[in-house]
């Protein structure tokens, strides 16, 4: 059914004679039926940290919705910020929707491109079928970053079914200043702004614009908050309401979290709590200012989410005004667990100061907090990596004796577009134009809402080498160290209904159980793409990419830097064929400069094994002119590891050269410099390379 409107109006021809109205006002009622779907998601935020999860961090719009919905207690994401938000928009696993790893890199294979594929569809086009208008406000972050740094938008919400679109296309950002896109337009945040609130203010204006403006239409809204990732940003006056909470220390809250999961009912028998990360002292051991500082940190954590919270009471509170939050379904839930990568860089480390010059994290040591009473975190397939708070609110859709009650079966982030899907009455496209669509992979939710089985089949994961799988009770989950091969000696074993926190490992215990599912996973992997394993350190995957140049300018001026574009020279891409490729960078002088390092194209490449590299490019010009090209240091310009100066001509050249010896690693920088060449020069440069020499 692509056309809810449309196929219902023959079946209500008949009884809009009884009813005194037309087919098409009884097409309208009936559209009106099916619900609003609102999508919230936090990033960064462990299963713990919430009230109704048994944390202290005051949530009082979350709990509300617990209240008056269910609760998952057995919820799964895909362990990091991109491939949940892929899988999550998809219905798919994260490596058939392109994002096996992050937007950073293209690591050479379909399911890790890094970039959102064209085989999938998003939830949000999937809902035009049924009418819905669709919004999405805050982080994207599945789109690769070298194609957003040029411009190039083809995987930017607007273009994957989104009617309107606020927020930043990139992965994190300093909350109180950072670039902003509204559709497809880019635009500086303004005075007095924070991000948290930005994005619960611009869900509240769709949210109240919609109803005003398509109220025969539902709505389809993704809230995709920051919060709380880091950096740590927020606002005094939230600070303030959590200073002293975190005094006790970390094993007190702990201890304080597990007991309220009890008390609320979030845990059917008792659990062990897994033991203080081996890598986070005592409390007590801490000196006076240490625990100051540790315990600040938290606190404007804390904050963050508390920012959240309010934010959607307004988005709460704007549903009520237009009378429709008994006929929406709210979701809520995190894209992974909590954070423990340490982060300190900014121009201040006081965090008693401006935030806003800050960018530090709350470390493993509250992270190992947020995801009580699990273990591991953000990155890894153990609990603590991959289970999310999952709230569902829905009045007029979860049968009343469920209200405030647990949902004990477990359940996955690609649920979510097969629920989507289940109560927007539409069929999951199996093609898109000549494309062939990625089947979908979820399970409907909707049987949870009265008190139904959904059936679920096993769950798989895998990022970084770190691997898992669920089948009923049983659940298979590897460990695997930065750059160290995969291991199948390391893999575990668990029954989750007994031993939820992961304490016991039965993998000696069941060899048979632990085998088959390592072959079922396997059989998985191979599926969708999981090899071969990548465990090597963000910066070098990213560092190895960045060396792969964007020489043939296929995402435009992705990852150049342009020196003085619009005074003294006009950088554009011509996709006229003038030379080489489709496309070509033109650089036209406007004005002539002092020196050539006035104004330049300049890419910007680590050195690590390489001592030397051969550069190449193809060139023209629209008259006889000359080009400076240079390799140099990034920061010490002054240390020149090669130069060149070249004649050229209208016809197409080929040139080439190597550098010298670079005995150091480091940042280093390829500049085509065009700073005092006279005005009216016009170069076109294409299928630039840079390639290492033993």
């Amino acid at each position: 059914m692509k056309n809810r409107t449309t196929s219902l109006t023959a079946t209500l021809a008949f009884s809009s004679a009884l009813l005194g109205c037309s087919p098409q006002e009884q097409a309208k009622k009936a559209v009106a039926k099916t619900p609003n779907i609102i999508l919230i998601m936090a990033d960064d935020m462990g299963f713990s940290d919430i009230g109704c999860y048994g944390g202290e961090i005051r949530t009082p719009n979350l709990d509300r919705l617990a209240q008056n919905g269910v609760r998952y207690s057995q919820f799964y994401n895909a362990a990091r910020c991109c491939p949940t938000r892929a899988s999550l928009l998809t219905g798919v696993y994260p490596h058939q929707a392109g994002m096996g790893w992050m937007t950073n890199a293209d690591l050479g294979t379909p399911a890790y491109q890094g970039d959102l594929s064209k085989e999938v569809v998003t939830i949000a086009e999937v809902l035009k079928g049924a009418n819905y208008q669709t919004y999405m406000t805050g982080k994207w972050h599945v789109s690769n970053t070298r194609k957003d740094h040029g411009g190039v938008m083809d995987n930017w919400p607007l273009q994957r079914g989104f009617d309107r679109y606020f927020g930043i296309v990139q992965g994190a950002g300093n909350y109180f200043k950072l670039p902003l896109y509204s559709g497809n337009r880019k635009y500086p945040s303004p005075d007095n702004f924070y991000f948290t609130h930005a994005i619960s203010d611009s869900s509240a204006l769709f949210i109240d614009e919609h109803f005003r403006q398509n109220s025969e239409n539902p709505m389809f809204l993704y809230v995709a908050y920051t919060s709380p990732h880091w950096p740590l940003h927020a606002l005094q006056e939230d600070i303030e309401k959590y200073r002293g909470v975190y005094d006790v220390g970390w094993d007190a809250i702990r201890e304080k979290r597990l007991k309220k999961q009890f008390e609320i009912g979030l845990w059917e028998k008792e659990i062990s709590l897994t033991p203080r990360d081996s890598q986070v002292p005592a409390w007590e051991s801490l000196s006076k200012a240490e625990q100051e500082e540790f315990a600040l940190r938290m606190a404007i954590y804390a904050a963050q989410i508390d920012a959240m919270d309010q934010g959607i009471g307004r988005i709460i509170r704007k549903l009520e005004e237009n009378r429709q939050l008994d006929n929406t379904i709210i979701f809520f839930l995190a894209d992974n667990g909590g954070c423990a990568e340490f982060i300190s860089s900014g121009k201040s480390k006081d965090l008693a100061g401006d935030l806003a010059d800050t960018w530090e994290s709350y470390r493993i040591n509250w992270a190992n907090v947020s995801n009580t009473p699990f273990r591991e975190y953000k990155h890894w397939i153990h609990e603590g990596g991959i289970r999310t708070p999952m709230i569902v609110h829905w009045p007029n859709g979860i049968d009343p004796s469920l209200k405030s009650g647990f949902v004990r079966e477990y359940g996955h982030l690609t649920d979510i577009m097969a629920t989507c899907v289940d109560l927007a009455g539409i069929d999951y496209p199996q093609t898109v134009g000549s494309r062939e669509i990625v089947p979908l992979q979820g399970t409907s939710l909707a049987p949870h809402f009265s008190k139904e089985s959904n059936h679920r089949t096993p769950i798989f994961w895998e990022h970084e080498a770190n691997i898992g799988m669920r089948d009923g009770n049983w659940k298979l989950v590897a460990k695997t160290a930065e750059n160290a091969a995969f291991d199948p000696q390391n893999l575990e074993l668990y029954n989750i209904a007994e031993d939820p926190t992961e304490l016991h490992n039965l993998a000696a215990v069941y060899p048979t159980r632990r085998d088959s599912m390592y072959q079922a996973w396997e059989k998985w992997a191979g599926e969708v793409g999981v090899f071969p394993f990548d465990t090597r350190e963000y910066n070098v995957r990213s560092q190895e990419y960045k060396r792969k140049i964007n020489g043939e300018f296929d995402v435009d001026f992705g990852d150049w830097d342009l020196q003085n574009p619009g005074q003294l020279v006009d950088f554009s891409i011509d996709r006229s064929g003038k030379i080489s490729g489709a496309n070509s960078a033109a650089l036209t002088v406007l004005k002539k400069g002092e020196k050539p390092a006035d104004a330049a194209l300049v890419w910007v490449f680590p050195n690590g094994d390489s001592n030397r590299f051969e550069v190449s490019f193809r060139a023209a010009a629209n008259r006889n002119t000359r080009l400076t090209v240079r390799v140099e240091q990034a920061g010490n310009l002054k240390n020149k590891i090669a130069q060149q100066i070249y004649s050229l001509a209208a016809d197409e050249q080929q040139f080439s050269f190597q550098t010298d010896a670079i005995a150091q690693p480091g940042r280093y920088r390829l500049a085509f410099y065009v700073g005092d060449n006279p005005a009216g020069d016009k170069i076109w440069l294409d299928a630039i390379t840079l390639t290492p020499v033993n």
